[in-house]
Order: C-alpha cells, then structure tokens, then sequence
C-alpha cells in the first residue's frame, strides 16, 4: 500500500514522501497513530495545493524581508543616553533600546532578537549593527548613540 507521510518516520522517511509499505504496518501503525495518510489522488492532489500555498507565503515574507531590509540599511537611528563624567555613557545601549528606537523613529518592528551583535554599545558616536531577519537575509542598521 502506498502512504503519504504526514510527520517524520525515522525508520521510513520525512514528511511529505510518498512511500510503499505493508499493509498492515500502513494501516494499523502509520494511518493509526496519525503518522501517514493513504496515497489516494484526492490526498494527494490536497497535498501538493497546501504545498503550492506554503510556497507562496514562503515567496511573500521573503520579498517582505528583503523590502525591510532595503529600508532597514539606508536608516539611521539615534538614541540620546546619559554619559558620566569621564565621557563615557552610564551602561550600555540594549537591544531593547534599539528596537524601541527604530519602532518609534522609522515605524518598523522588529524582534530584539534579530539584533545579532556580541557586544554592547558602550561608547558615544556612530555604530553599525548587523540584524538577521530570517530566510538568510541581513540587513545592517546605522546607530547615532548621543550625550546627554
């Protein structure tokens, strides 16, 4: 019998695979414990539509992204903190700050999380920040940290 694979099978296969096995295993394990479906053309035909959507969405956020990201590298934020009296600022500047500011400055939202720099803002003056904004796509925002 043929089955269409719903989750991963480690033995058998991934998602999506369209496999020939017993009859009994098909039905009584994989159909049963909702791992597979039978490979009949309505299946399958259902299959491949959801597939063709996910692709789409898929091609969307992605042409999303990269309109972002296009944005995102001929921006420039400033964010104004306290300095001491040495000239150097109290704390740093966090990943918060930044994505409240570019929220707040640009009206575009993003994660903190996407924020990928190692190291914190500590020192007044222009700093160029790497965002990862999924599906391999970066874009580099430009930050103005100022006294105040």
């Amino acid at each position: 019998m043929k089955v269409l694979l719903i989750k991963d099978v480690k033995s058998l296969g991934k998602a999506g695979e369209i496999k020939e096995v017993k009859d009994g295993y098909g039905k009584n394990f994989l159909i049963g414990k909702g791992f597979a479906k039978p490979a009949t053309p309505e299946v399958l035909a259902e299959h491949d539509a959801e597939q063709k959507r996910l692709a789409a969405e898929e091609a969307a956020e992605i042409a999303t992204l990269k309109e972002m990201a296009a944005k995102l590298d001929k921006a420039e934020i400033v964010i104004t903190k306290k300095i001491g009296e040495n000239g150097h600022l109290f704390g740093s500047v966090t990943k918060d700050e930044i994505a409240q500011a570019l929220s707040e400055q640009h009206s575009v939202e993003i994660d903190k999380k996407h924020i990928t720099d190692k190291t914190a803002i500590k020192t007044i003056g222009e700093h160029s920040l790497d965002l990862k904004l999924g599906h391999g796509i970066h874009a580099t925002l430009h930050v103005d940290v100022q006294g105040e």
